[in-house]
């Protein structure tokens, strides 16, 4: 399993397979087939494949602990990235298609609309995560402050699923199955790090407690 993990020809193939949604869209939209609303249905459509690249993102590490495959890190980045990319797209479907590119019209809509509020600052907190996935500003920031930057991601996944509950009207049934799947790999990171906390102190404890060479003496 390692060996298939570690190949670049699967992660070529995930890389691909991460572009999937996109070539599905394209070819709906060269056939035609967006439904009588365009707009309304790319936007939906990419927020949708914002959120389940965020939450395949945070699934990553409980999977390669729980499995016990830590050669699963190395799509981890690959998937965050896909998330902000549809991310981008879906931003890109409001302000650039939506509203023309009309700051006014923008700001208004930020300022009327909650859900407009909330998901903005959803995909800005994706925008610093973006930048810094590099081995260069892991380097920079340091792993620790790093992985602290990067639990923002938490933060953005909860954001579109506020997003997407208040935009909904009625069929809440997409975003109640994201908010599920975000709170469980949530409370699956705070009992491991409530475990791990644990065991560091059980261990500390122990060395404490353990006579020294020159006491046995």
């Amino acid at each position: 399993m390692s060996a298939f993990l570690t190949s670049k020809w699967t992660k070529a193939a995930v890389f691909a397979l991460c572009l999937l949604p996109l070539a599905n869209l394209i070819l709906r939209a060269v056939h035609g087939d967006l439904t009588a609303n365009p707009i309304e249905f790319l936007t939906h459509a990419t927020g949708d494949w914002t959120l389940r690249f965020l939450i395949v993102t945070l699934s990553i590490t409980p999977l390669r602990r729980m499995l016990r495959l830590p050669d699963l890190i190395r799509f981890r980045r690959m998937l965050g990235l896909f998330a902000f990319f549809y991310g981008c797209f879906h931003f890109t479907m409001w302000f650039g298609v939506d509203k023309f590119f009309n700051l006014h019209d923008m700001i208004d809509d930020i300022a009327k609309r909650r859900f407009i509020t909330v998901g903005l600052l959803g995909f800005l907190l994706m925008v610093p995560l973006a930048i810094t996935s590099t081995a260069g500003w892991i380097r920079r920031l340091g792993g620790r402050r790093w992985r602290m930057l990067h639990r923002a991601i938490h933060a953005s996944a909860i954001a579109g699923v506020i997003h997407y509950f208040w935009l909904v009207k009625s069929d809440i049934h997409k975003p109640v199955d994201y908010a599920y799947a975000v709170a469980a790999l949530i409370a699956w990171r705070l009992g491991a790090w409530f475990y791990d906390k644990k065991l560091r102190q059980g261990s500390e404890t122990l060395s404490a407690n353990q006579p020294s060479t020159a006491e046995g003496l």
